[in-house]
């Protein structure tokens, strides 16, 4: 025969599971478009709350600063304390948040409540993904699943801005909040009905150290990655980064070194774990530095709305949806793993090279470019992640789900700090001596001073065009090397057999 019920993974997902599948991405897709969400609701925010500038800059950066330094903490007590409480505690807090911040009469308390959004996030992310490995023990529905959770996640990041654009036009700046509450009470309802509890059983006793020590590792380096494309390389954000590389060590050396870590040195040995942790940071490296150009192509340079900039970059995320899918199916065919990442990298690789040859006027190519990147950055993330949480232990899926995501974090950042520096530097060189300080500074600044230089928009939206094909030509490199690594370092990773090719285990 050639169709079986399971394989030797485990019994096959049934219709439960995929309803609860759809049940757990729904808090995944809030999660990640509260990261884009307060694009268009900051100037409304401004305008009803008054925020000083460092206070604004808290509003929008806080959630991201929590939810990468807590998630592997997070992900740690998930498997202690049971997965699906921790989805459900943090859904409550996420909702309960998410209405203090739609009602928040002051920058305090707005900032408050995204701070316990981002808690509420880094509680979410790894439990979702640990949760699809406990439910989906069948390795080609488990690939599917994850195929779908990367689809939901990066389609998330792109709907957020666009959803809080269509709300603050039609509504008030806190109903891009209020919209996190009828997802939050449905998976309250059906979680506990749905989803199945799964937790270390013999977890040892928690690491206290570890939780200081993990977030002052992450947090001074997504600090200074996040502020280097704006700001460039000053002391300050040198410092922070050397800081929290410091205390990376620290932190390695105590996991080493502790009794019961919060990150098993042994979660490294496990077959093609850490290769699949360098990789997805290289593919959100890519993905993320090249969404610092674009979006600012579309407004700066050709002269589009914000809205109307965050619909047309919903473009290319349609064909995300097939990536993944069509991905997931090569390798339950029998081509390597190796094989599909490689030439995932190898399409991102092309989506750079197409966006190297963007001018001015060139809207079409650039959305083109960014789709063959999303489709070749979300092949690569998709299989990535479907190996580590393949090779992790079932015990440790929380823990292993969370190293995954910080390194996606890790890698966004580190993409628009390096990308952006490359987009910069070709900027400020290209942009005349006699040009006023903020057009030298950044293409907005130009544009801010541009009717007292005539002809200053053109050269400067020349200049930004010649940073961005400099930086895509940079991504484009980095992508290439990636593609060489995970062709060598995923070779002697075995390829998933298909329910056809293994009945015999299947039924044993």
């Amino acid at each position: 025969m050639t169709n079986s019920t399971s394989t030797s993974a485990g019994p096959r997902a049934g219709r439960r599971e995929w309803t609860a599948l759809g049940v757990l991405m729904l808090p995944l897709l809030l999660v990640s478009m509260d990261v884009s969400v307060l694009y268009f609701a900051i100037p409304a925010i401004s305008t009803d709350l008054e925020p000083s500038g460092t206070q604004q800059l808290w509003i929008f950066d806080i959630y991201a600063f929590v939810l990468a330094g807590l998630l592997m903490t997070m992900g740690s007590v998930g498997d202690r304390i049971g997965r699906r409480r921790l989805l459900l505690l943090g859904a409550a807090a996420f909702g309960a948040a998410s209405l203090v911040a739609a009602y928040a009469t002051s920058a305090e308390t707005l900032i408050a409540a995204r701070a316990v959004l981002g808690i509420g996030g880094a509680t979410l992310m790894p439990s979702t993904m640990a949760l699809l490995r406990t439910m989906f023990t069948d390795p080609g529905q488990r690939a599917k699943a994850i195929g779908v959770w990367s689809g939901v996640m990066t389609a998330g990041i792109a709907l957020g801005s666009v959803m809080s654009g269509v709300l603050v036009e039609y509504f008030w700046w806190g109903s891009v909040f209020l919209v996190n509450l009828p997802a939050m009470a449905v998976l309250l309802v059906l979680g506990p009905l749905l989803l199945p509890e799964s937790r270390d059983p013999a977890p040892g006793r928690f690491d206290w150290p570890g939780v200081p020590l993990s977030m002052a590792a992450v947090l001074p380096v997504i600090y200074g990655l996040k502020e280097i494309p704006s700001e460039g390389w000053h002391v300050r954000y040198v410092v922070s980064i050397t800081v929290g590389l410091l205390f990376a060590a620290l932190f390695v050396h105590r996991q080493r070194t502790a009794a019961s870590p919060m990150i098993p040195p042994a979660l490294f040995r496990g077959r093609g774990f850490t290769p699949s942790v360098a990789l997805n940071l290289v593919s959100a490296f890519g993905v993320m530095g090249s969404a610092y150009f674009t979006t600012q192509y579309l407004q700066s340079v050709l002269g589009k709305s914000a809205l109307e900039a965050a619909l047309w970059a919903l473009l290319p995320s349609v064909p995300i949806g097939a990536a993944a899918p069509i991905a997931a199916r090569l390798v339950q065919k029998g081509v390597p793993r190796a094989r599909v990442v490689t030439a995932g990298f190898t399409i991102a690789a092309c989506g750079f090279a197409l966006l190297a040859f963007s001018g001015t006027d060139s809207m079409w190519l650039v959305l083109a470019s960014c789709a063959v990147l999303a489709v070749g950055g979300v092949t690569v993330m998709s299989q990535i992640m479907d190996l580590a949480m393949g090779t992790a232990p079932v015990e440790r899926a929380g823990t292993a789900s969370s190293l995954m995501e910080t390194a996606t974090e890790f890698g966004g950042a580190l993409g628009m700090a390096v990308l952006g520096s490359v987009g910069t530097a070709v900027y400020r060189h290209e942009i005349p001596e006699s040009a006023p300080d903020a057009a030298r500074e950044t293409l907005g600044g130009a544009l801010a001073v541009a009717d007292q230089v005539p002809g200053l928009a053109a050269v400067a939206r020349e200049a930004f065009t010649s940073g961005m094909q400099a930086a895509a030509i940079a991504g484009a490199v980095v992508l290439a090397g990636a593609a060489a690594l995970a062709a060598v370092s995923l070779r002697r990773v075995e390829p998933r057999k298909s329910a056809a090719e293994a009945p015999e285990k299947a039924c044993v």
